[in-house]
């Protein structure tokens, strides 16, 4: 099993609400994940309260060799994690 640390989207139309998610690549973008590990709100004007990551287990994960998605490297390494 391939596992991809990636975004999951929540939120309403032009609210968007994203979630740090540990999933098998092959499920959907919204589908069940393996484990939650963070979450990302892109709207918030503090860039202190825009992202809230589980280092320890994020770090774990990627130890064991999940792949992060570009999107979710971007985010990591802007937050001093990878």
């Amino acid at each position: 099993m391939a596992v991809r640390l990636r975004l999951k989207r929540f939120g309403r139309r032009h609210r968007p609400f994203y979630r740090f998610t540990a999933i098998d690549q092959r499920r959907a973008r919204d589908g069940r994940p393996i484990e939650e590990l963070g979450y990302f709100d892109p709207l918030v004007a503090d860039p202190e309260q825009q992202v809230k990551l589980k280092r320890e287990r994020i770090e774990y994960w990627l130890s064991v060799g999940a792949q992060p998605s570009r999107t979710v490297r971007n985010l990591l390494k802007k937050n001093g994690i990878g």
